[in-house]
C-alpha cells in the first residue's frame, strides 16, 4: 500500500487540541483537510505527522511550538491610532480583526486579537492565535489525492 511522502497531496479528518484539551480544529464533522505535504502554507509539524502514513491509518501526535507556530512575540503587540482603522462595530477586548495587508505578494489577510481600547487606540495582538501553543492532533488519511509520479503518462 502507498504512503505519504513529500509533495503528495492528501485528505485527512483531524481533531486538534491545545494542553488545557480545548479543541481548536474538528474535521470529523464536515470535509476533511487538503494540503499539499511540506507546503511551506501548512505547520511542518503536520506535514511530518503525515509522512509515511497510508489511506486509513490513524495517528495520534504532539507538534511541539517550535514545528507549529512558534513562540509568542511580545514585539507582535502593536499599538495603533483609533482614527487609522476603519470599522463597523464598535472594537472591544477579545474581539479578532481581520487585518488586509498589501504584501510584495498581494493582499493578505491577517487575524488581530484586540487586547485593549482607549479613545485614542486600539492595541492589537498580532501573534497567531496558537503561538506558543504545543498541539496534540488525532490525524486519519483519508485519502492520498494525487497519483504516483511513476504512473503519470505523458
Amino acid at each position: 500500500m502507498r504512503k505519504v511522502q513529500i509533495g503528495d497531496v492528501v485528505s485527512i479528518h483531524c481533531v486538534g487540541r491545545i494542553a488545557t484539551g480545548e479543541v481548536f480544529e474538528d474535521t470529523y464533522q464536515s470535509e476533511p483537510f487538503v494540503f499539499q505535504v511540506g507546503s511551506p502554507e501548512i505547520i511542518p509539524g503536520l506535514s511530518e505527522a503525515v509522512l509515511g502514513m497510508t489511506e486509513g491509518e490513524e495517528r495520534e501526535v504532539i507538534i511541539p511550538k517550535e514545528k507549529a507556530f512558534g513562540e509568542r512575540d511580545e514585539n507582535l503587540i502593536r499599538s495603533i491610532p483609533r482614527d487609522t482603522i476603519n470599522l463597523d462595530v464598535e472594537p472591544s477586548p477579545g474581539m479578532v480583526l481581520n487585518l488586509i495587508v498589501d504584501t510584495p505578494h498581494g493582499e493578505m489577510t491577517f487575524p488581530a486579537l484586540v487586547v485593549d481600547v482607549t479613545p485614542a487606540e486600539i492595541i492589537l495582538d498580532l501573534n497567531p492565535p496558537l503561538a506558543g501553543e504545543d498541539l496534540y492532533f488525532k490525524i486519519k488519511l483519508v485519502k492520498i489525492l494525487n497519483e504516483p509520479e511513476e504512473s503519470i503518462i505523458i
